[in-house]
């Protein structure tokens, strides 16, 4: 095995152009940044620092998908 572990990132912009990743496997993983060139190095550190956070003792979660709901406004 060579170390490297790979996590799925989502990435959304807000309202206000601002761009928001999320690593969906590992609880509470986000960050922000004005420009996608920020954004990555930015959720590499956060993913980092989770992974730091939450050890071993619990396996991240497994992302499965994205699905679009529609509800009447």
């Amino acid at each position: 095995m060579n170390g490297l572990r790979r996590f799925l990132v989502v990435i959304e912009q807000d309202e206000d152009g601002v761009y928001v990743a999320t690593a969906p496997s590992l609880r509470g993983c986000h960050t922000q940044a004005k420009t996608i060139e920020e954004l990555m190095p930015r959720i590499r550190e956060a993913i980092e620092l989770c992974l730091e956070v939450e050890g071993l003792d619990e396996p991240p979660m497994h992302f499965v998908g994205v699905q679009q709901v529609e509800i009447a406004a």
